[in-house]
């Protein structure tokens, strides 16, 4: 997990720690920045020792947005990229970065919690929507500045800013697209609280073995994608499907009867099913969409 050149990926006792690491930069987006994220989402899929992920920032920033190197040409992404050679790379050079990420995101196994220890500017902020639980230094600033750029919000983020934060205070902060401070991003729902730079790691660290130390993996993995997926859903009888299934078949393997014994006799659950092996039958119940 250490041959990135753009961010640091760490686990220690089932929580990895994903942090940004251009800190000459405040962490700018690159293009190599979005694939070594999405390599380490992989990663942190992958192993079944990984309870949470929290993203955090290296020195200052969190990320200050898309790396504006190339001036004037900096989202002309024809200019950008190679001539396509096939279907799939022009479907693949037509694709917003930032939406792969936050794609990505959305589909993590793990809880994902962020910890915003500065300036978290553009797809610095939007990266973040996806993410389960937010946090923030007293210091941070946040703003959606797409349209003082020209552009519109980006990463799927009209899909899941309103969600966050409802439509209204979506709207007044991409309408603005100026950068407010951590106090407004509490009030307005963006994050649950704010905490003193030192002590932002250690309380993500908190939630993360709140994760990690009491629950069963395989249903957190079920519980995270039941709550994202119907947000989509026409109706709560699509949930009740799900749902009804999915306690139907748990409550038929080894970890709620540990649940339930453990509660009974008042020690400590020693939950043992693994999110790469032991998923119930009707999960996935979802067909994943292609970009056309």
């Amino acid at each position: 997990m250490s041959d990135f050149e753009t961010i640091d990926l760490s686990v220690d006792a089932g929580v990895a720690t994903l942090a940004l690491n251009r800190p000459d930069k405040l962490n700018a987006f690159s293009n190599r920045m979005l694939h070594e994220m999405v390599a380490a989402f992989d990663a942190t899929d992958a192993d079944d020792d990984v309870r949470a992920v929290i993203v955090t920032g290296a020195g200052r920033g969190f990320c200050a947005g898309a790396d504006l190197e190339a001036g004037a040409d900096s989202f002309n992404y024809d200019k950008l990229r190679a001539a396509p050679e096939s279907e799939q790379e022009v479907l693949l050079r037509q694709r917003d970065g930032g939406g792969i990420l936050t794609l990505r995101i959305f589909s993590s196994l793990k809880p994902v919690i962020a910890a915003i220890n500065g300036p978290a500017v553009g797809v610095g902020a939007t990266m973040t929507l996806p993410m389960d639980i937010r946090l923030a230094s007293n210091t941070a600033k946040m703003g959606f500045v797409f349209a003082r750029r020209g552009l519109v919000p980006e990463a799927c983020s009209s899909w899941f800013l309103p969600r966050a934060v409802g439509i209204n205070q979506a709207l007044e902060w991409t309408f603005s697209g100026r950068v407010f401070p951590a106090t407004e991003a509490l009030e307005g729902g963006l994050v649950r609280s704010l905490h003193e730079p030192d002590d932002l790691l250690p309380a993500a660290n908190e939630i993360a073995r709140e994760i990690a130390d009491n629950n069963s993996a395989v249903s957190i993995v079920a519980t995270r994608q039941l709550l994202w997926r119907m947000l989509g859903a026409d109706h709560p009888m699509q949930a009740h499907k799900v749902d009804s299934r999915l306690i139907q078949q748990l409550g038929k393997m080894g970890d709620v009867a540990e649940g339930v014994m453990s509660f009974l006799e008042k020690r400590p659950p020693e939950f043992a099913l693994k999110p790469s092996a032991d998923m119930p039958e009707v999960y996935p119940w979802w067909d994943e969409p292609e970009f056309s």
